[in-house]
């Protein structure tokens, strides 16, 4: 599939057709890596509606081609936060890669949750997926205390960033990424 370099972020519904076909194919790429039966975390297309949450899709001449979103979690979820929310379903279809789209999809996730007043975003991604792990590393995001539904797992790792400040001394702050707003176009 010859994909265009131009990407164009749109807020959508989690249960939109696009986002349940690209769910689909991160599932079977989870399910290829890991041999088992994939994410199963338990994800509600409520959980991405404001103020509770936000999901995006990044479109390439029409096509959808990349997405996210982060949804709120209740103080006491086990890591860091008094407004904390998780990303989830951060994918770009294999055809994209390597164009720069996962840092543009991050940066307005990102964007939108400092607007929504979510002071920490935290994660969970596993160990035999590099290309997540270098995404976020290299964007800021460290190890944070193990929480949610693969807090037990060996292979999850956990990481989260500060949105809304520095707090002394904490390693997932190092860098800060520029606005990347709702129809925010990148290449």
């Amino acid at each position: 599939m010859d994909v265009p370099t131009r990407l164009v972020l749109r807020r959508t519904a989690y249960d939109h057709p696009h986002v349940t076909a690209m769910v689909e194919q991160v599932q079977d790429e989870y399910r290829r890596i890991y041999q088992d039966e994939g994410d199963t975390s338990p994800t509600a297309p409520a959980d991405f509606v404001a103020p509770r949450g936000y999901f995006v899709v990044g479109y390439a001449g029409g096509e959808p081609v990349a997405m996210g979103g982060w949804r709120r979690l209740e103080p006491g979820y086990g890591g860091p936060g008094r407004r904390p929310a998780e990303i989830k379903r951060m994918y770009v279809v294999p055809a994209g890669r390597g164009r720069g789209w996962s840092r543009v999809v991050l940066a307005d996730l990102e964007h939108s949750a400092r607007a929504a007043s979510v002071d920490w975003l935290v994660l969970e991604t596993g160990d035999q997926q590099p290309a997540a792990l270098v995404l976020y590393r290299s964007a800021g995001y460290g190890p944070v205390p193990r929480f949610g539904h693969y807090a037990a797992y060996d292979d999850a790792v956990h990481l989260g960033k500060h949105l809304t400040g520095q707090p002394d001394g904490h390693p997932s702050t190092a860098r800060q990424p520029t606005h990347g707003g709702a129809n925010r176009v990148g290449s």
